[in-house]
């Protein structure tokens, strides 16, 4: 079955923009709900897309975004806030998504989750996105109307692209610092590119053989942070940057840069929970599958990196879109 009417949970996110593009490509209707609408406006010109401005917190709203759907796919994550804030996005909009497709009778839910998952990690972030895959899960096992709804789980590393918050955060502070302290500078990593992101999500939604399953999606190398610093100082500047030194801040001196750096003024940088998410290594575990058996191999940071870290021009990010849709 071809699911050619779709509702995008998050597409006007980072990966939601690339992956909402790639649907369009593909000749597919995309509906995209967004509290204001005006977010996702570089969406709107995109071909067979419908960007609906709507509260998925609501409950009535999102039955109406879910009814007569052949597809829902949830992208929906946050990487800083308190247990209510991750516990609301994280595992209450998986389950009122989840109740809403069983209830619409919709056949596909695609979900993201992220590497390293599960409800017994080290910080909220990670624990609310094991109790969302376990929804999800659940879900897919059983359905009270009786029709199945088949769902397949994602769970990335770190998502590296053109208009990515991770390496371009880094690259941007080397703009400015002439040195970078550092917590966790031996905290392994496997980025992934968003590409392969968005082309195993796509690939996934119409074969069969991937109902039920979970993926993990990571990069073919493995960086520690302070390395992946540095490439992102290399990367500045058309790939003409030079990277700063980074200073490894020990434990208790990261774990006060991380409290300062949450509580300071603007978007947060880092917080307490994201130290201690890096406890755990962001890399395979080995026991899910990953792009080999979605027949993709992905692409290593370096060998598809070919942006300007630091300096992301959205008339260029939505050029891409346009070229990427047709």
């Amino acid at each position: 079955m071809r699911h050619q009417n779709i509702l995008v949970v998050g597409g006007s996110g980072f990966v939601g923009g690339h992956l909402v593009s790639a649907l369009a490509g593909d000749g597919r209707r995309v509906a995209v709900p967004s509290r204001r609408r005006e977010v996702a406006k570089r969406l709107i010109l995109l071909p067979t897309v419908d960007v609906v401005e709507a509260d998925v917190a609501d409950d009535a709203t999102l039955a109406r975004l879910v009814a007569g759907r052949d597809a829902v796919i949830n992208l929906v994550g946050i990487l800083h806030g308190d247990r209510k804030a991750f516990d609301a996005a994280h595992v209450e909009l998986p389950r009122r998504i989840a109740a809403a497709c069983v209830a619409a009778r919709v056949p596909r839910l695609l979900h993201m989750s992220a590497l390293g998952a599960a409800v017994d990690g080290p910080s909220l972030y990670l624990r609310s996105k094991g109790e969302g895959e376990a929804i999800v899960e659940a879900a897919g096992l059983a359905s009270a109307s009786g029709v199945a709804l088949a769902t397949t789980i994602f769970r990335p590393s770190v998502v590296f692209g053109p208009d990515d918050r991770f390496m371009n955060l880094f690259a941007s502070m080397q703009r400015v610092l002439p040195i970078v302290p550092l917590a966790r500078a031996t905290a392994h990593f496997q980025p992934v590119s968003v590409h392969d992101v968005v082309l195993a999500f796509v690939k996934s939604l119409d074969e069969s053989e991937t109902f039920g399953r979970t993926y993990e999606l990571t990069g073919p190398r493995i960086y520690t942070l302070e390395e992946l610093v540095q490439i992102a100082g290399s990367l500045r500047a058309g790939g003409n940057g030079k990277p700063r030194r980074v200073i490894r801040l020990p434990d208790v001196l990261g774990r006060l840069q991380a409290t300062f750096l949450e509580h300071a003024p603007g978007p947060t940088l880092m917080s307490r929970d994201n130290f201690d998410s890096m406890r755990t290594d962001n890399v395979a575990s080995g026991r899910y599958p990953g792009f080999g058996e979605l027949g993709i191999v992905p692409r290593a940071l370096e060998e598809s990196a070919a942006f300007d870290l630091g300096r992301v021009n959205r008339r260029a990010h939505l050029d891409r879109l346009r070229h990427d849709a047709h």
